[in-house]
């Protein structure tokens, strides 16, 4: 772990520095990025009036905290951190990410444009949030889910100062993935819509060579006219069964219903 030297406060700050209290959790094990970060709203859930929500790399502009607190006051329970603009992001990230939302659309799935995990939740949105036991954890779908008056704070997102994104390729097509089967049965859907159309188009087919073989003196023969449709096929099917192995791993996942984090220390 890191270690900083935190200076002294300036003498102005002298009087309001005792009502500053830092507290940090040492999580047993890395359970990831959702759950870690459920650890912490659980930790202070009962301790606040509200909650706000940001990733360690601190490119989310800290300077908007007085709009997230003015918008709580004014009777909003969730405040969502909403990005102006996607400059900071590479060409790849900013066409990845918009195409992310645009699916999510598509499959019905709520979540808030541009917005990651900077946010703002009440108390009793945090209670609320507590009650989701689901281990596949996916809080930017499950925070609309709360259905608590909410309101958006705009911001530009900063250049990183320092280090490097912990989020590789793999690790957000993963979550991207998880997002999508978490909340949405369109995948499956889309499978039996699938292959109802190659059922009726084999069958198309298969009228077809009957009729040319019944009525006509052509010859049906040749290894790609078989081998092609068979292998299409059977791709197809294989990652049709990968589709629906995926969510039947999730329903296995749940049903063991695991602890999601162990707290190993609270300082």
């Amino acid at each position: 772990m890191n270690r900083y030297k935190i200076p002294p406060p300036p003498p102005k700050l002298d009087s309001s520095y005792p009502l500053v209290r830092t507290k940090a959790l040492k999580l047993s094990r890395n359970v990831g990025h959702q759950n870690a970060l459920l650890a912490g709203l659980d930790f202070v859930g009962q301790q606040c009036a509200c909650a706000i929500s940001i990733d360690a790399d601190l490119q989310d502009d800290i300077g908007v905290f007085d709009e997230f607190i003015k918008a709580f006051k004014q009777g909003k329970e969730v405040v969502y951190g909403v990005r102006k603009s996607r400059d900071t992001d590479t060409m790849f990230k900013r066409k990845s990410a918009q195409g992310f939302y645009e699916v999510m659309a598509f499959l019905g799935v709520r979540i808030v444009y541009n917005h990651a995990d900077y946010r703002l939740l009440s108390a009793r949105a945090i209670a609320a949030l507590a009650s989701f036991k689901e281990v596949n954890l996916f809080l930017r779908g499950i925070v609309p889910l709360l259905g608590f008056p909410s309101g958006v704070v705009r911001y530009d997102r900063l250049e990183r100062v320092a280090g490097e994104s912990k989020y590789p390729l793999r690790k957000m097509l993963s979550f991207a993935w998880n997002g999508i089967t978490s909340f949405s049965i369109v995948p499956l859907r889309l499978v039996s819509v699938v292959g109802f159309v190659f059922f009726l188009l084999s069958v198309l087919f298969g009228g077809y060579v009957l009729c040319v073989r019944l009525f006509t003196d052509w010859a049906v023969y040749g290894w790609a006219s078989t081998l092609i449709p068979l292998s299409f096929f059977s791709g197809i099917q294989l990652l049709s069964l990968g589709v629906i192995g995926e969510y039947v791993g999730k329903i296995y996942q749940e049903s063991k219903a695991r602890p999601r984090y162990f707290v190993e220390e609270a300082i």
